[in-house]
This record gives structure tokens, sequence and C-alpha cells, in this order.
């Protein structure tokens, strides 16, 4: 009997290098985790009574945080304030959001000494901490992002009733939202007023709760134009170019807003004068402030700047870094100038923190390709192989699509 050639589809997985380094450093979070959760904090973090909050504190929650406040903002401008031409970027960036929030939690647990109490501030108060405050909000305002999130899922799974009871009370849940994020954006600056004398000049303030804000509000539309770009990127979609360029104008808005505040609150404490000698920490301020808010806010400024999408996205990666470094040097920067500390980050603390984003992105993805993110609905997988035509009658099949199987 002749042997039969019988057509099998084979979907082939295509690694990139990115992909490879993701599940590389996915991975080493795993390892680290058991070792963390094993062995105590010791046996992973360079973390010291005398300097207990590092990476951790200062990128996974107060940067992570931060990078999320997109959320709120859009979705108040979508549903608050009925600018319906923003909704094709709306569920991306709550997305973003809740994810972000997400990664942050995970963060926190793994920072905490007992990890397992992390439900105490739930149930045991105490109005005066503003930890207590901030456990709370973010608590609610992570509960508020499923909820807004929701509608993706029912739409998926075709659960028509709850979600029209859903859409209901969708106004409810974002201004429930914008409250919450406003409080605890805020709180987290509130967190550093009790070290005046921890803190170098150039970042303590008694309005760090208001410049922690107004920079988050900054770096959620930053993330926000970051996001649609590595969308486009990823997946190949259409940029919403002249929504992101709306967005571009708000973020020099708020650039020059803080800007405004941040030099104003300098120049009454007359910190301006501990720039100079030139040291390590006061490079870090003129790099944070030069690099990543008076260069973004002049490059977004010019119109025609901003009609290219490539250009957008670079200047607000500017802002994001400017975020960063901020966040960092208040957490880390600030307290070893004053106080003389020194603290050097572990190589198992930049995995975590390094794994976190990894993981948030592979979700993020994932779900893209999955649930209706976009307008245009689920996207498809990239690694599915292109439709291959038929062989003509008498041909043989091609090699790559054939396997020689024996008859049924």
């Amino acid at each position: 009997m002749p042997t039969t050639l019988k057509r099998v589809s084979v979907t082939v997985p295509r690694f990139t290098f990115w992909g490879l380094v993701s599940w590389a450093l996915i991975a080493a979070l795993g390892v680290i985790t058991v070792i963390r959760f094993s062995h105590g904090l010791g046996a992973v973090t360079n973390l010291t009574d005398a300097f207990p909050w590092g990476l951790w504190i200062g990128f996974d929650i107060l940067c992570g945080v931060g990078l999320a406040a997109g959320g709120f903002a859009v979705a108040a401008t979508v549903h608050v304030f009925h600018l319906t031409d923003y909704k094709p970027i709306l569920r991306p960036t709550i997305l973003t959001a809740f994810l972000g929030y997400l990664m942050v939690i995970l963060a926190l647990a793994f920072d905490l000494g007992r990890p397992w109490h992390i439900w105490h501030p739930l149930v045991m108060w105490n109005p005066r901490s503003v930890m207590f405050e901030v456990g709370w909000c973010v608590t609610l305002y992570t509960t508020v992002l499923f909820l807004e999130f929701a509608p993706t899922l029912l739409e998926r799974f075709g659960l028509k009733r709850s979600l029209g009871l859903l859409r209901k009370i969708t106004p409810v849940l974002v201004i429930a939202g914008v409250i919450l994020s406003t409080l605890h954006q805020s709180s987290l600056g509130s967190l550093y007023l009790i070290l005046p004398g921890k803190m170098h000049p150039l970042w303590y303030s008694p309005i760090l709760p208001v410049l922690f804000f107004v920079s988050a509000l900054a770096a959620g539309l930053a993330m926000t134009v970051a996001e649609s770009w590595f969308s486009r990127r990823v997946f190949g979609k259409p940029l919403e170019t002249e929504l992101l360029g709306r967005l571009s104008r708000v973020t020099v808005v708020v650039l020059a807003l803080y800007l405004a505040l941040r030099f104003r609150d300098l120049y009454a404490r007359d910190a301006l004068s501990t720039i100079l000698p030139l040291s390590f920490a006061s490079l870090l301020f003129l790099v944070e402030i030069g690099l990543g808010a008076v260069l973004p806010l002049g490059l977004l400024a010019s119109a025609r700047f901003r009609r290219s999408p490539r250009r957008q996205a670079l200047a607000q990666g500017l802002v994001l870094l400017g975020f960063i470094l901020h966040r960092l040097n208040v957490a880390i920067t600030s307290v070893e100038a004053a106080t003389g500390q020194r603290y050097l980050p572990s190589f198992a603390e930049f995995l975590v923190s390094t794994g976190l984003v990894a993981l948030g992105i592979k979700i993020f993805v994932e779900a893209c390709r999955r649930l209706p993110i976009f307008p245009e609905g689920a996207l498809p997988a990239r690694h599915a192989p292109a439709p291959r035509p038929e062989p003509a009658r008498g041909e043989p099949a091609p090699v790559s699509a054939a396997v020689a199987l024996p008859p049924e």
C-alpha cells in the first residue's frame, strides 16, 4: 500500500529576543520568590534596619502606583466629561492601570516582613496612620479598576444582563476611582513628611503630597501614550495619533504646573543653593529636572513635533524617566545624601523588580490577544501561521505543511 500524504497544520511558536528575556526574568522571579519566602528578606536584599526602604518601595510601589494614574484620568475623561473621542484608548489604559496595581500589591508582599499580615490594616484600624489610608485606598481602587475592566470579560463570555447592570453604575465607579486615586497618590508623598531631617533639601518639601499627585498625573498620561506605542509595535494596530497628540498637550500643561510648583518651593526654602558645589545628589537632581521634565516639556509644546507618533513616544518616555528618577531620588538618593547611609540594591532585588514588569507585560499581551481590549476586538495571536493555498491536484504538498502518515 503506498503511503498517503495528509496535510497537517503545525503551529510553531516564534520566539523573539525580548520574549526570551521576559520569560527568563519571570523564571528568575519565581526562583527568588521561593528563596525570599523560605529564608526571609536577608537572603535576597541589602536592606538593613538603618535603611529599611529601598528599591522595592522606591520603584515597585512609588513608581508602580504613579505609572497607573492614567486609568483614572482617561476614565474620568470618557465617563464623567463625556469626551467619547478617547474611548478607543480607554480599555487598554484601564487594563494597564489594573495590572499596575496588581504588580504593586505583589511587590508589597515581597517587601513586608510578614506578608501574610497584609490584610491587617483592613480590620485593625489606625486612622492617624498615612499607611492605613494608603492601604485602604489602594485596596478599594484596585477593586474599582477590576469592576471597570469587568465589562471586557462580560463581553467576552456573552453575559449581557450583568454587562448592562455594570454599565449603569460605571459613572459612580469612575468618580469613586478619581477620589481614591487622588487620595493615595498624594498620600504616598505624605509618607516622607516625617523625614525633614533625613532627606536632602532638593527633595524634601512640605508640599510633597501635591508634587506626588501632579507628577503622577503627568506620568499616567505619558504611560497611556507609551502603552499605545507599545501596542502598535507588538500588535501592528494603528495609532490614534490625533488623540495621543491631545494627551501630549495636556502633558505639557501638567509638566508646566509641576515645574512651577517645584521651583517655587525650592526657591522659598532656599534649597537651590544646595546644588553647588556639584555632588552626586545634585547631578541626579539636574538630570531628573532637565532630562525628565524641561526637555520633554519643550519638545511636546511643539505642534510639529507632536505630529510624529515616534517623537511623541520618545518625549513621553523622557517624562516617564523623569518620574521614575524623582521617586527613586525621594526614596533612596535623598536619604543617602542626608544621613550618610549607603544602600545598593542586591541583584535579586533588581530581578524581582524587572521580573514583575515582565510579568505585567506578558499578561497585558495575552489579555489583548484573548479579550476585546481594542475596538476591533480580540487580536489574533502573532504566532498563528498564515493560511496556505491548497496544492493543485496531483502535486505533492509542501514539506513544511505535510507529514507522512499511514492510511487510516
